[in-house]
């Protein structure tokens, strides 16, 4: 079984990476259709998962570190249920057959599986431009709004690995690759990763 986790800081092209891998690998990549399965796993608004999700560990498993927080019942609850889904999805998902999967601690989530685990990083200019770049033509977000959403996701991410493990967030310890897109096109990195990703499991296996 071949499964791939990738962790990405934002702007860096993790996302690309992903799509752009499973088209070279033929293997499922998983991403913003985690979102869709849960909305409507839940019947809600794709949005509204999305934003659950994204939001720090701490608030969505309180229980798992022993603290209590002023938030809404209902909204505590939906949390959880949500976060609760989303792991038993990606464990699914591994189980049933090859896949990537981008993001949402997956690497941990999947430990017992022996994926590869890649994180995609990049130096700030290049993110910041990667992400004006490729902003929806009706966002009309600034380069100080962008940059300050970039700090903001990254450190939900790096918080939510927190509540996992005591291991820290884009430490090339706790991955077997990391990626430096900077100043460089994603599908450019296609090939020769493809090849590495082969004989990687390859390897695996002897």
């Amino acid at each position: 079984m071949k499964i791939i986790t990738v962790d990405r800081e934002f702007g860096s092209g993790g996302r690309e990476l992903g799509k752009r891998l499973s088209d070279s690998l033929n293997i499922p990549c998983y991403d913003e259709q985690i979102i869709e399965m849960l909305a409507k796993e839940h019947g809600l608004d794709e949005r509204y998962v999305a934003r659950m999700s994204e939001k720090s560990i701490r608030t969505m498993y309180p229980l798992t570190i022993g603290r209590r927080f002023s938030v809404p019942h209902s909204v505590m609850e939906q949390s959880v249920k949500i976060a609760v889904s989303q792991r038993k999805l990606i464990e699914n998902l591994a189980a049933q057959s090859d896949c990537i999967i981008v993001g949402r601690c997956a690497d941990i989530i999947l430990k017992n599986h022996q994926p590869l685990n890649l994180f995609v990083y990049a130096d700030h200019r290049s993110k910041l431009e990667r992400c004006v770049k490729r902003a929806p033509s009706d966002e009309h977000f600034s380069r100080s709004e962008i940059e300050r959403l970039m700090k903001q996701i990254d450190r939900s991410r790096a918080e939510m690995r927190e509540a996992f493990t005591d291991t820290k967030w884009g430490a090339k310890e706790n991955y077997q690759l990391c990626i430096n897109t900077s100043g460089i096109e994603i599908k450019t990195l296609v090939p020769v990763l493809s090849e590495y990703i082969r004989q990687w499991f390859t390897n695996q296996k002897r």
